[in-house]
């Protein structure tokens, strides 16, 4: 209701015949909107019985803001032509009150007249009560909305006085006058215009470059567009936050923005896209959209548009097809005259924007744990546990599918549960913990396990508490690549779940290589050895013991799947017989284990891996 009373006053300022506007709120909860404009017409328009004062507040699309073909008019850039205007003002408030300062229709001198209205209906018809001071002009309406119609009755402070700093910013030299009930007037006059309330906006930001400002308006009519139409505008791009642009057409503040503002940033994106084009500054297998050079821009812009469309009588959004055309040519030149005139900013610019669209292309890659009814969805190849006992509760990551048949077959089902793990691991040193459940075989261990990744700074108590198995044990084959799974495995605890190692969840089963059989005295014997010189140990043992060569034998193991389940539970299964090295970290270790995986892991790292192994690799036991 006030806005639109605000509005016409602006419109006047616009076409230059105002220059101040003044607000009051009155402890009634009336509201007084006033300013020096010409007045509204007093005269009876051509074809009408009644004043055009009293039409403009009775009778729909009655307003003088229609004829756009007078390149003169006042009204060529108002805001809106739903031309109800200031007639909804009234059928909206139970008392309304216009005061006119103006020329006499019959010319001479100026008069003062009078008009108002009770419940929308008119009570006083348009009479002139007096002669004016002096060449006096202007308009003054006060309206009392009727609460019938509203949440509450009371204007909203807050939007008003945007909304009242935002005309001052706007028009240049205007004064605008905003009057509270028991409070000192508020005064705006801005005349820098919009760079000077941009630099208000970005007091606490941390902006990157410059302030932008400026504004083109079409000279003629030849190029596809309306003599006057374009925009002025103030922008720059800040480090951090999303600053909420603000966007006006012919003053109008359009808070959805529009089409206007969609043909501005893409008129802005092709200027900062010429710029890097012409800079060799485009990134290789990395596309920029839009929303990269544009979503940390701060813009307070100004459009003027012939005839412009909203959505809605609110004017919230601009709807004007014409106006995405009209402001991609407003803008994109003169950007890209200053992004050269000014290369260090536009290089800034084009920094943040890669930066933007690394991230975005991480998040678009970014593989989220399966879960079904808020429970996590446990992998298929995971044979579980009855036991919900969470420190007795095993759980084995064995290495292939045979020998996890195999696990299976021995294990105890109460309390030890079984995932096989299908090939090698992902080496996730160097990957984003949003994109480690990208491979299967590590999103099955995390559901597995319950637990999110973290880093090192988290709390073992937080990042646990979903945690399913007291004790995680890495069951792969005694080789060189049952030695690489257990380390890619290690790699992916250290990096994103290390709270599993700061409390001593995580163990590496042992399984032997070797079995030495002998048969002595009518006894079998077994001894099951991990490693060669074990072996060796045992059959001088048995030598010593008196068993001939010819009764003892040795079985190489190739692999977990060859054994046969009473075997893989007496020597990786049984808590009594199975050998484990327990995996711990403390936070005094944690510097040095990331330095060393680094070295090992790290794709980074090749040079210094080979000046390792040329250094010390000749310190390695090697089982090749």
């Amino acid at each position: 209701m006030v806005q639109e009373l605000i509005d016409n006053s602006a419109d006047e300022a616009l076409a230059g015949h105002a220059t101040r506007i003044e607000v009051t709120v009155l402890s009634d909860g009336s509201v007084v909107v006033e300013d020096n404009g010409r007045g509204i017409p007093v005269g009876i328009p051509p074809g009408e019985t009644r004043p055009a004062a009293e039409l403009a507040f009775t009778t729909l699309h009655a307003g003088g803001k229609f004829d756009k073909t007078d390149k003169s008019s006042a009204y060529r850039f108002s805001g809106g032509l739903h031309g109800v205007g200031v007639a909804v003002t009234n059928a909206l408030s139970n008392r309304l009150l216009v005061e006119i300062h103006t020329r006499d229709p019959q010319g001479g001198g100026y008069g003062h007249y009078r008009l108002s209205f009770v419940d929308s209906k008119l009570q006083e018809a348009l009479t002139r009560v007096e002669n004016s001071q002096a060449r006096r002009h202007g308009t003054r309406v006060q309206v009392w909305p009727d609460p019938r119609y509203f949440d509450s009755a009371r204007v909203n402070i807050r939007e008003l006085t945007h909304l009242l700093r935002a005309k001052a910013i706007l028009l240049p030299g205007l004064q605008v006058i905003l009057n509270l009930p028991e409070q000192e007037a508020l005064v705006w006059q801005y005349d820098s215009g919009l760079a000077e309330y941009l630099g208000e906006m970005l007091a606490e930001a941390e902006p990157i470059t410059p302030v932008f400002a400026g504004e083109m308006y079409q000279n003629d009519d030849s190029n596809g567009f309306a003599q006057g139409e374009g925009a002025s505008w103030a922008l720059c791009w800040s480090a951090q936050g999303n600053p909420r642009p603000e966007t006006y057409v012919n003053l109008i503040p359009t808070l959805d923005g529009g089409t206007h503002e969609s043909g501005f940033r893409a008129g802005v994106f092709e200027a900062v896209r010429s710029f890097m084009e012409h800079h060799s500054l485009v990134p290789a297998k990395l596309k920029l959209v839009q929303d990269d050079v544009t979503g940390k821009m701060a813009l307070v812009l100004s459009g003027r548009i012939l005839d412009p469309q909203f959505q809605g009588q609110t004017k919230d959004k601009l709807t004007s097809r014409e106006a995405y055309k009209l402001m991609v040519q407003t803008i994109r030149d003169p950007l890209d005259l200053w992004l050269n005139s000014h290369p260090e900013a536009g290089r800034a610019i084009v920094e943040q924007a890669i930066q933007s669209a690394q991230l975005r292309s991480r998040a678009a890659q970014k593989i989220e744990r399966k879960k079904g009814s808020g429970l996590a969805t446990l992998p298929g190849k995971l044979t579980d546990c009855e036991s919900e006992d969470i420190q007795r509760n095993e759980l084995f990551l064995v290495e292939g599918d045979s020998a996890g048949g195999s696990a299976k077959a021995a294990r105890d089902k109460e309390y030890q549960a079984l995932l096989p793990l299908r090939g090698k691991v992902l080496n996730t040193w160097e990957v984003d913990a949003d994109l480690i459940f990208k491979n299967q075989e590590v999103h099955n261990m995390a559901v597995a396990l319950g637990i999110e990744p973290h880093g090192v700074a988290a709390d073992p108590e937080q990042v646990l508490a979903g945690l399913r198995y007291g004790k995680i044990m890495i069951l792969s084959d005694a080789d060189v690549d049952g030695s690489h799974i257990q380390v890619l495995i290690l790699t992916l605890f250290l990096r994103h779940f290390p709270a599993l190692l700061r409390r001593d969840h995580v163990f590496v089963v042992k399984p032997p290589l070797y079995r030495v059989d002998a048969t002595w005295r009518g006894k079998a014997r077994k001894i099951y050895c991990e490693a060669e010189s074990e072996r060796d140990v045992a059959i001088d043992r048995l030598r010593a013991e008196g068993v001939k060569d010819s009764a003892i034998s040795v079985q190489r193991f190739k692999g977990l799947g060859e054994m046969n389940p009473d075997q893989l539970w007496e020597t990786a299964m049984c808590p009594d017989t199975r050998s484990l090295v327990p995996l711990t970290m403390s936070l005094s270790d944690q510097a040095a284990l990331h330095e060393r995986f680094s070295l090992l892991m790290s794709k980074q790292s090749a040079g210094g891996r080979r000046e390792w192994m040329e250094r010390d690799g000749w310190t390695a036991d090697l089982d090749i």
